[in-house]
Order: C-alpha cells, then structure tokens, then sequence
C-alpha cells in the first residue's frame, strides 16, 4: 500500500512517499481504508520532534512510527473476529490512538476510536473533527451567554473550532491570530482580532473569563493576569517548558488568585466523537477546510501548516475517489 512515510525527525522535505506491506487487524480492531485525513499542530510537533515532549511517546532520536496522521475519515474494509460495532463498508471517522498512522491507504485501530460519518458531510470534512472538535468542546463547555473568550491561534486547525463553538454559547470572542487572517476570523464568529505581531494580549489586565490557548508560550504568571477572579486559562498546545510550568505551576496559581490555570487534556473516545458530531448536525460549528492535497504532496501540506498561514484545516486525500 501506498503511505507518507517519516523515517527521522525534521522539516517537510524528510517526508516521502513509499510502500510499506497492507496490515492485518487483530481480533479487536478493524481495517480502515483511508479517504482523507486532516492534520493538527500535534501532526508538526511529531515531524519535528519538538517540542521535546513530541518525543516522549514517539522516540528520542527517530520516530518509532514511520506514517504520521492522526485524524481520519474511511470505509471499512476489514475486522477481526471479535468486532462486533461496525461492518464492511460502513463510514468511519476519529482519532487514531498514538496520533500516528492515518497518511496511509490502510491503517488498523481500535473500533472504540471511530464513530459513524455523518451522511451530509463528505471525507474531507469528517476528518476535520476528531481533535479539534474534541478540543473546542472540551474548552468551552462551560461559556455561558456573555462571557468574554480569547482563543490564541484562532485561525488555525483547532482554533477556528473554538471561536465557533464559543460563538454557539454566545459568548464574545476574541481572536488572535496573523493581521492577514483578520477577514477570515471576523467571518467565521469573531466580535474582536488582536494582531498578535503588534499587540499582547496578556497585557489586558482581568480582560476575560476563558482563555483557550492554542500555542502557548507564556508562564502561568504572565497569562492569570488577564483573567478576572474566577476566569479560567485552558493551555492546549506550545512550549514544552510552558506546557510543564502550567501543569505543576497553574495550580498553585489558581489556588493563590482564585482562577483556574491548568493544561487541557480530552480524552479519545466514540461518546467525545459523537458529541461534537451533534453540535456540527446543529451547525453549531461548520468544518472549514482551507485546502485539499493529494497524498503525494504531504510535504507542501506540513509545509503550508507551519508556516501557519492556513485558514481552517488542511486536509490530505488519501485515496483517488472522489473525497466523498
């Protein structure tokens, strides 16, 4: 079968396109034939291997699996003899565990990471949902009518999630993110755009009750400031000195201000699937998709990710099928 395949640590250009051998399913895991796939900031964090934790789960020196995806949409095509949930043929989309193996033409998961597509949403968009619809869920599932949110990394993969769903529950939303990416924050929910190569938002002092951020690079002694007693500061990704300081620091933090500092962490699951498909079925959030890549072209895809000038997901199609 056809996969990306990464056999070291770097820039876009160690991705290559190869053959590898089509896997068997154990007796609890099907075999997706993979549509499409989207990819994440967790997707470049593990071409890179930075930051360092990227490598903690995936190898220290070379990474310990050679296809990288993680978000997926697909049709069945085999299980094992214990699978009893989903069948040949049927339409599947998640996360894979580990958050590897998805930029090839097969892959075996387990049954429980997958959740039937939604009928009105093609490949593509399915794939966009897993992570990010997960993550924003997750974070703004206490706003509240009239709480003041900042999503930091607005206009990207997860960010664009976010903002819609903060806009659902009817908060005001602050986006920051590229000068360029204004229109396109504006279009998508966004009451207020910070440029943030001009202006820190960490410097609004008591400014907002939730504050989602998506690549961290301040202390929890910087960031608390911004928030009221009360507010809450969600970390999700950035630096891995940030993302220690926030676990151990935060919560001494918290309990020293009365708000609530910590890191994000969303568990991977079918009922987490299944409950961000609902609020997309209420189009609560519409998966935007900035561009679809042909699986040869994963390099420009990771390219156009880091450089992070996508607006939306960025989406790989795996097979030559139409991506619906």
């Amino acid at each position: 079968m056809q996969a990306v395949i990464q056999d070291r640590y770097g820039t876009p250009d160690v991705l290559r396109l190869g053959e590898l051998p089509e896997p068997v399913p154990a007796d609890d895991e099907i075999l997706l034939r993979v549509r499409a796939v989207s990819l994440n900031g967790s997707d470049r964090e593990n071409l890179t291997g930075r930051p360092a934790y990227a490598r903690w789960s995936n190898g220290l020196r070379r990474p310990r699996h050679p296809v990288p995806g993680s978000d997926v949409a697909g049709v069945v095509a085999g299980v094992g003899s214990a699978v009893t949930e989903y069948a040949v043929g049927d339409e599947l989309f998640g996360e894979l565990a580990g958050y590897r193996g998805g930029l090839a033409e097969l892959v075996c998961t387990r049954p429980d990471l997958l959740a039937r597509k939604p009928g009105g949403l093609s490949f593509a968009e399915a794939s966009t949902i897993p992570q990010a619809g997960g993550i924003a869920r997750r974070a703004t599932a206490d706003v509240r009518p009239g709480d003041r949110v900042l999503v930091n990394g607005a206009g990207g993969a997860g960010g664009v999630f976010v903002v819609a769903l903060a806009k659902h529950a009817g908060a005001e939303v602050t986006a920051v993110d590229r000068a360029d990416k204004t229109d396109f924050l504006r279009e998508i929910g966004a009451d207020r755009t910070i440029d943030f190569t001009t202006q820190d938002w960490a410097d609004e002092r008591d400014s907002f009750d939730l504050i989602v951020d998506l690549v961290a690079h301040r202390s929890p002694l910087r960031v608390h400031r911004a928030l009221p007693r009360g507010g809450r500061y969600a970390m999700v990704g950035g630096l891995a000195r940030i993302l220690l300081s926030t676990a151990i620091a935060g919560p001494l933090v918290g309990r020293a201000t009365g708000k609530r500092v910590g890191v994000l962490v969303v568990p991977q699951s079918r009922a987490e699937l299944e409950a961000v498909t609902a609020l997309v079925a209420q189009g609560a959030v519409t998966p935007r998709i900035d561009h679809v890549y042909p699986l040869r072209d994963a390099p420009a895809a990771f390219a156009r990710l880091a450089a992070g000038e996508s607006r939306g997901k960025l989406v790989l199609e795996v097979s030559e099928a139409d991506s619906r």
